[in-house]
Parts: C-alpha cells; sequence; structure tokens
C-alpha cells in the first residue's frame, strides 16, 4: 500500500482548537495522483510572528498554502484558523497569490483591484461608498502606489503589480497574512517597501507567513521559518530551526557547504 493510500485510510487528525493560534496545521496531504505532493505536515504559527516556508522547487510551499485555503483539495488532515475552519473566519485571513498565478491582462484599474478587499464589507447592493474608496487610497499610500490608482493594472510593471495586490490585502484588515513569493522578481525598492509593510503588520499584532525563496534573507526578515520538502523537515524560531544539518535534509546536495556556512552567519 503506498504512503498516499495509507494517510488517506489514517483520515483526519483531531487536535486541540486553539482560538489564539492563528493558523495549526495538522496532518495535511495533498496529493496528485499517487503521488503526494505534500505529506503529513503538522505545524503551527504564532500571532504576530514573521514566519517563512521555504523548501526547494517542488516541495509543496505553495500548495501547502493553497490546500489550508480549499484552493486545492486536501486528501487527509486539517487546518484550523484561529481554532476554526476558514470558511467561519475568511474575514480575518487575506492571501497573497503568486503573481505568475493572475491574469494582468484583465482591463481592470489599480483602484478596483485594492477595492476587491472590501467586498464582503460591501452593501447588499456591492456599491462602494466614499469611505471605501477612502480606504482603498490609503492602502496603495501604504505601499507607495498612490499616484497609480487610475492607471491599469496589466500597465504596470511586475514589481508596482506585487504591491497592489498587497494593497488589496491591507483593505481586508486581516489578522492573519498569507503570502505566496511575495519577493520573487522584484527589484530592490519594492522589496524594502513590501518588507516595510509586512513588519509594520507584525508591529501591530497580525501574523505574517510567506512563501520565500531568498534563503540569504530568512534570518533578517523572518522570526520563525517551516523548512519543507513534500514532509516537514523542521520548524520554529529561525535562530535554532535554520540550522545546517535541516538545510542539508531540506535541500540535500542542492545546497553546497559553504552556501549553508553562509547562511548560518548572523544577519548584519
Amino acid at each position: 500500500m503506498s504512503d498516499v493510500e495509507l494517510i488517506a485510510r489514517d483520515g483526519d487528525r483531531v487536535g486541540r482548537k486553539d482560538p489564539e493560534c492563528p493558523l495549526a496545521i495538522d496532518g495535511l496531504t495533498v496529493s496528485y495522483g499517487d503521488k503526494p505532493a505534500v505529506f503529513s505536515v503538522d505545524t503551527r504559527f504564532g500571532k504576530g510572528r514573521m514566519v517563512a516556508i521555504v523548501g526547494p522547487n517542488g516541495a509543496g510551499k505553495s500548495t501547502l498554502m493553497k490546500a489550508v485555503l480549499g484552493i486545492v483539495p486536501k486528501l487527509a488532515g486539517r487546518a484550523l484558523f484561529f481554532g476554526e475552519p476558514f470558511e467561519s473566519v475568511r474575514s480575518r485571513v487575506a492571501y497573497v497569490p503568486q503573481r505568475a498565478s493572475v491574469d494582468w491582462d484583465f482591463p481592470v484599474r489599480v483602484i478596483d483591484v485594492v477595492l476587491m478587499g472590501l467586498y464582503r464589507s460591501l452593501g447588499i447592493f456591492g456599491m462602494t461608498s466614499k469611505k471605501d474608496i477612502a480606504k482603498a487610497h490609503a492602502c496603495l499610500e501604504r505601499v507607495g502606489m498612490a499616484d497609480f490608482a487610475r492607471r491599469q493594472i496589466g500597465q504596470l510593471s511586475g514589481g508596482q503589480q506585487q504591491r497592489v495586490f498587497l494593497a488589496r490585502a491591507l483593505a481586508q484588515d486581516a489578522d492573519l497574512y498569507l503570502l505566496d513569493e511575495p519577493l520573487a522578481g522584484v527589484d530592490a525598492a519594492t522589496e524594502r517597501a513590501i518588507m516595510s509593510v509586512l513588519k509594520d503588520l507584525k508591529s501591530e499584532g497580525r501574523t505574517v507567513v510567506c512563501v520565500h525563496h531568498d534563503l540569504a534573507t530568512v534570518r533578517s526578515y523572518f522570526d520563525d521559518v517551516l523548512l519543507i520538502n513534500v514532509r516537514k523537515i523542521a520548524d520554529g524560531p529561525v535562530a535554532s530551526a535554520f540550522n545546517d544539518r535541516n538545510l542539508q535534509q531540506t535541500y540535500g546536495g542542492r545546497l553546497g557547504a559553504t552556501h549553508i556556512a553562509e547562511l548560518q552567519q548572523p544577519a548584519g
């Protein structure tokens, strides 16, 4: 019997519901055919923390994030947000997908994209008020995109598009932010702008979880880390979990010993 068949037969695990925990994942398994993309992952993300999910290409990082949100189906396991299923608390959770997964040719203005983050709070007819528009502009200001409000989203650079999607997430005024590769392919100025906003969210007591690709910045950007390669390799504070043994288990021969040693140096 395959691993996938065994975990499916085992069913969902039952853990204690913790309303103070922004996201608790228990025994989460996702399979594409007979091959698990994510296998039996357990982890917890704490309140007011900046968390990086890292691993090699194909390790299941994005799949894990999509599975907890119900974007892709789970084979087994569960995810609880503040002790509840996602559907019960979705207004407290904001998601920023990978930029490559978005149709940027869709004819919509920047301000309209940000207003999409407010759709759950709009009235019965879905009409936006002056207050809603003012809030959307404030979110654009926060990410440095106020001057682009009436621009078509497809006319922006990749980094500008990423900032707009972050502004949309800010408009939701969530308690938990899940971002899939928010810094991939952006310029240095955009990276600084995004990290400044994310650190502000943390200082406000929000939790920020990012699928992250740049190992060199994990120590300087994040409090906690989840290392994954289909299975969970390790999780916890960066100071203890982001070590050479766990990196070697996660990446195998893809990282040289010299590179791993460099990653262990304290952030400058």
